[in-house]
């Protein structure tokens, strides 16, 4: 079998056809080409049999737990309780954007979903204050990272999926290097309030305030723990966390807090079964090629390609890194991750990291690209919000945009950071060392 479907999903890239189609193309093309078409009917096959799996009724069941929970104001309270927390200082807003994301991470696992409710709130927020649009546009982008890094997240199912990986081992990878990334981001926003002078409240929150603020984000906030504490607690599997998730915020929105009204369900429904389709749809034909690319030896040759160029390791991490940047500039992170995933783990495998290791490092590279231009989605969402232009909101996002490409070489390098969490719940044998150890080749 000839690498010509390769060639014709990169030309097809090229010249902007939808991923999701140009993934189906590609394949049915090459065959007709060259006169295997017997091998059709094998596309279709592996497009379903990529949709008909029961741990991906998660994607569709989280990106509804995000929608009812955005739309049922639940945002807001998010937002009062972390400007309680870190609005007195100054530049406050910007640090009440990044720990909003953080918090609202852990109930929507998408950037999207991040980059819009934050954004809708704070970004008129911190205009008004005097930060300017373009900064609260930009950190905002910056923090809706955090979105599929901190769990739950739909692209780390994704993955967990095409690559056989422990869910809620990869969910508890993700904690540590999602809060490190916030912490990060709020580092250069104070150096960068205190360049400019950016306003600070005018006096810090009392304890009775804070207090008030945690009440009232208190239920949404038991949403993570509901989440995370079922799954690594062997209480329910992440696809009925996912429910539960629909179910809680559904009892919260509609009974408890009555901030949804009953009429803009079926709004919501439709709006979550779109996204889910349009998802699914591409995990189906990205399985679909993932099989074919492995009929035809692509990852074997890929794997010695890539140790022809070095036999470094630590270069030949660095080099996938790189890699991942450019191809997070073009493709959005879960295509890129149904596509590369089965692709450069087995070689990442040969050279001693381990699967749930590079798992994280890949989802972190993919979720970076979603900021990336001129392609990252976020970046758009933020664009749709403020009326800016991609360019303006990419320039002033530079600073963020370069820790965050500090921080994937951090958790390359560092796996403790990422594996600390998974080792302690037992979803790794051995403790992981502080600084990468493979052997040389």
């Amino acid at each position: 079998m000839t690498f010509l479907f390769f060639w014709l999903f990169i030309a097809g890239l090229a010249i902007g056809i939808p991923v999701v189609f140009i993934l189906g193309l590609a394949p049915v093309i090459s065959f007709l080409v060259t006169d295997q078409a017997l091998f059709l009917k094998m596309i279709v096959q592996r497009t379903y049999a990529g949709i008909d799996q029961f741990p991906l009724i998660a994607i569709p069941f989280f990106i509804l737990a995000g929608d009812i929970f955005n739309r049922g104001g639940i945002t807001i309270q998010i937002v009062n309780f972390a400007k309680s927390l870190v609005g007195h200082f100054r530049g406050g807003l910007g640090h009440v954007n990044v720990v909003t994301c953080m918090l609202f991470s852990g109930i929507s696992g998408s950037a999207v979903a991040d980059a819009s409710a934050v954004g809708s709130i704070l970004i008129p927020a911190m205009e008004r204050d005097g930060y300017g649009l373009k900064y609260g546009a930009a950190i905002t982008a910056a923090a809706a990272v955090m979105g599929p890094i901190i769990p739950p997240s739909i692209i780390m199912v994704v993955y967990a999926f095409m690559m056989n990986v422990s869910v809620a081992g990869l969910f508890a990878a993700g904690i540590v290097p999602g809060v490190m990334v916030g912490l990060m981001l709020m580092g250069v926003n104070a150096i960068i309030a205190h360049r400019r002078g950016f306003p600070r409240a005018a006096r810090r929150a009392t304890v009775k305030e804070i207090g008030q603020a945690a009440w009232g984000a208190g239920l949404p906030l038991v949403a993570p723990v509901i989440i995370l504490g079922g799954i690594v607690g062997g209480i329910f599997t992440p696809t009925e966390a996912a429910a539960i998730a629909v179910t809680y915020g559904l009892f919260i929105s509609l009974i408890v807090m009555r901030s949804l009204p009953i009429k803009e369900l079926p709004q919501i429904l439709l709006q979550s079964a779109v996204s889910s389709a349009s998802i699914l749809l591409i995990v189906g034909t990205a399985t679909a090629f993932a099989f074919i690319a492995t009929l035809s030896q692509l990852p074997n040759n890929l794997s010695a390609l890539l140790l022809g160029l070095t036999k470094d390791p630590y270069l030949l991490l660095f080099i996938v890194n790189v890699f991942l940047l450019i191809v997070g500039m073009f493709l959005d992170a879960g295509p890129a991750i149904l596509i590369l995933g089965p692709i450069l783990a087995p070689t990442m495998i040969k050279l001693g990291i381990d699967p749930l290791h590079f798992a994280i490092i890949m989802c972190v590279n993919m979720s970076v690209g979603l900021v990336t231009p001129p392609m990252g989605l976020i970046l758009f969402v933020c664009s749709s919000l403020t009326r800016l232009s991609i360019e303006v909101i990419a320039l002033e996002m530079l600073p963020f945009l370069l820790v965050e490409i500090v921080a994937i070489f951090v958790i390359t390098y560092f796996p403790v950071i990422s594996m600390i969490v998974p080792w302690l719940l037992d979803y790794v044998p051995t403790a992981p060392d502080i600084f990468l150890r493979v052997p040389a080749l």
